[in-house]
């Protein structure tokens, strides 16, 4: 299966699908994740200075309005590798304030990582545009990129503590 449960010590568990993100503007591509959390202090105050735009706003709402897209973005979507911030979701399970840790259920054993770093991770959920069905459904990424070389793969359940 290519869900992703979300379970434990939260007020609402809930199934992520992974295999319907693939048109979803909050996507990253993998290979600007980890060089935009590099570059991200200079763009942070330039993006201060810019006047307000109604297309940029809307894209910042949660979910963000989806625009239709042509073809040739279609095909690009097919073709790319992409994570998706797991702190888009995380906050509906609603997490119990005692939540410290939280266990990935892998298809090789459990990993143990800290509430914290689960928040600032990024899920990938598509490799050249094909769900990952091998060792997926999701591979997860620390947001500072310190396991970019070894992230956690085959995760099917991310149990909170």
């Amino acid at each position: 299966m290519l869900i992703v449960q979300i379970e434990g010590n939260v007020k609402h568990p809930i199934t992520l699908d992974p295999t319907v993100w693939i048109f979803d503007d909050r996507k990253i591509l993998l290979e600007e994740a980890f060089k935009l959390k590099q570059d991200g202090a200079e763009n942070d105050s330039a993006q201060d200075d810019m006047p307000w735009n109604r297309d940029q706003y809307q894209q910042q709402l949660n979910p963000p309005i989806n625009n239709s897209i042509n073809k040739l973005e279609g095909k690009k979507a097919l073709e790319n590798s992409y994570l998706m911030p797991i702190n888009y979701f995380l906050p509906n399970s609603k997490p119990n304030e005692n939540a410290m840790k939280a266990i990935l259920h892998t298809d090789n054993g459990e990993k143990e990582i800290t509430i914290e770093q689960l928040n600032q991770s990024l899920l990938l959920f598509a490799l050249d545009g094909k769900p990952l069905k091998e060792d997926g459904p999701v591979h997860l990424y620390f947001g500072d990129g310190s396991n970019q070389n070894t992230p956690f793969k085959g995760i099917n359940r991310i149990e909170i503590m």
